[in-house]
């Protein structure tokens, strides 16, 4: 029985010295050992094998990346706001036997270093360079962090502020800032937006304006070329009009005096038409006394003797003179007058009616100058200098006619 409690104790004894003297380090990990108290080396990522009660591991670290987040930090800007910040650290260890000898706690180590660092670089700015610098504090941190750590044997690879918190007063004063800045701009921008439409509404006035007087320029400007063509065909007709009645009066005039002279009217018919002419000449408001001459007899005597001759009766007839009572013919001018009763239209001013229509047709341009195209070929100085070409544009008349 006691052989076997002496094995079993022996047993015993062989299984811890088993587990003293092999030692299993994952990989990323390092475990820092000791012989005897002194520091004898470092090993990571491999089954190491111990001297039992002489060799131990002090310390594992974790070689990995660590992220670690600070809880808010007060801090006193440089325009005495105090204001909290959280901070997060991203660093790694690089040399676990400085972690673990140069340093009783990295971690709280790494943290009072950043608080302080924080307030050192923010007591040097105010509120608003705060806000808005937040990269360059991020830069200043990490330059301060790893230069202080490096004999830690830490990396500090990244700092960044998670937030700003200004305090409540302050964030309520940036609040109504913020929206007085919004309205402000919003007030600009209505006011653009009104300058903007009158000076839309203005230009459009302006040329509508324009258009309106180009036009009314145009209209008077065909108007008075019209009333003026009007005006020279009418005269050119009252012209060829008069002529033909003074044409016709002068034939009836002759048909009438040959009818007479041919009759042989003698002085007795004179009377007689004489005396039916009388109440004519009578007739009219203003005629109220008539005078009848007293020598009227006289004055028919002497009217037959100059046209007649006296007969066996002794009565005095018209006698045919030599070339047979007909009167000389007048000077024939159809030849000269031809152009006259001319019906055709003048070129010139069908080309200007044209000109017209084609203007009438073209569509209202809505830039701000007005379209040279609406003066092409109304111009009455463009239809001057066209003239030696088309002609004038009143008939053709020569000095004498015009006259």
């Amino acid at each position: 029985m006691a052989a076997l409690i002496v094995l079993g104790v022996i047993v015993l004894l062989v299984v811890v010295l088993v587990a003293k003297s092999v030692a299993l380090v994952p990989q990323a990990d390092a475990a820092v050992i000791e012989r005897l108290g002194r520091y004898s080396k470092t090993v990571s990522g491999q089954l190491t094998f111990l001297v039992p009660f002489v060799d131990r591991i002090r310390a594992k670290v974790d070689l990995r990346e660590r992220v670690v987040s600070f809880p808010p930090q007060p801090v006193i800007t440089k325009d005495n706001l105090t204001v909290s910040i959280d901070t997060v650290v991203y660093f790694q260890v690089t040399n676990p036997q400085a972690a673990v000898y140069e340093i009783n706690n990295y971690i709280v180590g790494v943290e009072q270093l950043t608080t302080t660092t924080l307030r050192n670089v923010v007591g040097g700015m105010t509120l608003e360079e705060t806000l808005t610098s937040r990269d360059s504090i991020n830069g200043q941190l990490r330059g301060v962090l790893d230069e202080a750590t490096g004999r830690w044997g830490l990396r500090v690879a990244r700092v960044e502020l998670k937030s700003i918190d200004p305090p409540p007063s302050i964030q309520e004063s940036m609040e109504k800032q913020m929206k007085a800045d919004r309205e402000k701009r919003a007030t600009i921008l209505t006011a653009e937006g009104h300058r903007e439409s009158a000076i839309k509404t203005a230009e459009g006035d302006k040329q509508s304006r324009i258009l309106a007087a180009e036009g009314a320029k145009q209209a008077a400007i065909l108007t008075a070329e019209g009333e003026r063509q009007s005006r020279i065909l009418r005269a050119q007709g009252d012209r060829a009009a008069k002529y033909l009645q003074a044409q016709g009066q002068a034939k009836a005039i002759e048909k009438v005096f040959a009818a007479i002279k041919a009759g042989k009217p003698t002085p007795e018919l004179l009377a007689y038409q004489y005396m039916q002419t009388l109440p004519q000449m009578a007739q009219g408001d203003a005629n109220k006394v008539w005078m009848i001459p007293s020598d009227f007899g006289d004055a028919l005597k002497g009217f037959a003797k100059n046209l007649g001759a006296q007969g066996e009766d002794g009565v005095f007839r018209f006698e045919p003179s030599a070339d047979g009572g007909v009167a000389p013919k007048p000077e024939d001018d159809s030849a000269e007058v031809a152009d006259w009763f001319e019906a055709k239209t003048d070129p010139a001013v069908a080309e200007a009616v044209k000109a017209a229509e084609a203007v009438a047709r073209t569509p209202v341009d809505t830039s701000l100058a007005p379209d040279p195209s609406l003066t092409k070929g109304l111009d009455l100085g463009e239809l001057s200098a066209r003239q030696p070409e088309t002609g004038p544009l009143t008939p053709s008349m020569d000095p004498e006619q015009q006259r």
